[in-house]
């Protein structure tokens, strides 16, 4: 059984990403399934960061009370917390290249078992530019990736080495698909931590491309 990347499906792995972030962190949401994931934090003192120059965003606005004047790195519209600022982008890759993000929640085209990183281009597509993607993936104290588990082809987008374009090496800390949450750890292994049900053990790594260790406990989630 194969679920697609629907609403709840998107909502489900922002909802687990969430859980990452804790109370004092500095977070940057990339485009895509990662800006969801400010809708699933609650009660918890973080700041969320945006290239276009914003630290302190909040959830979706609800409909009808969007700021046409306030929106992410994608565009959407977004919300802001309380001592939240606003700067220009030059100040707002300033805070990255300095290493003070505590984490960056990005997409990805593909990781590799080494925690390599693609995720800006396929080759002969335009893009507009690889925009804060090195930066993030480079400085930011922890990196999870945020993506479905297959390509449209059906081909696993977790593999032994990547074959598009380089984003950043050995930089992924957690990987959360569609059908299971995956570390990587100091020895360049890539560890299966979590198994979204309908999906067994079995088919997530029939599913991936990849060497893959198991943890002691692999958490079962519903």
């Amino acid at each position: 059984m194969v679920l697609g990347m629907g609403k709840d499906v998107r909502q489900r792995i922002a909802k687990r990403a969430a859980k990452e972030i804790k109370g004092g962190m500095i977070v940057n949401l990339g485009i895509g399934i990662p800006t969801l994931v400010a809708d699933y934090v609650k009660d918890i003192p973080v700041m969320f960061h945006a290239e276009n120059g914003i630290l302190g965003t909040g959830p979706s606005p609800e409909k009808g009370r969007e700021n046409p004047n306030l929106c992410n790195a994608g565009g959407f519209p977004i919300t802001s917390v309380k001592g939240s600022s606003y700067f220009d982008s030059a100040t707002a890759f300033a805070i990255i290249r300095k290493g003070l993000l505590d984490m960056t929640i990005l997409g990805a085209l593909q990781v590799s078992e080494q925690g390599d990183l693609a995720n800006w281009i396929v080759p002969g597509k335009r893009v507009p530019g690889v925009g804060g993607a090195i930066e993030l993936a480079e400085k930011a104290k922890k990196v999870v990736i945020l993506m479905n588990h297959c390509d449209k082809s059906g081909n696993s987008k977790i593999v032994h080495s990547c074959t598009l374009p380089l984003t950043a090496e050995k930089c992924v800390d957690l990987v959360i698909t569609d059908m299971a949450v995956f570390s990587l750890n100091k020895s360049n292994e890539i560890v299966l931590e979590e198994v979204y049900q309908p999906y067994t053990v079995e088919e997530v790594l029939k599913k991936t491309d990849a060497s893959v260790r198991l943890s002691k406990n692999i958490i079962m989630i519903s």
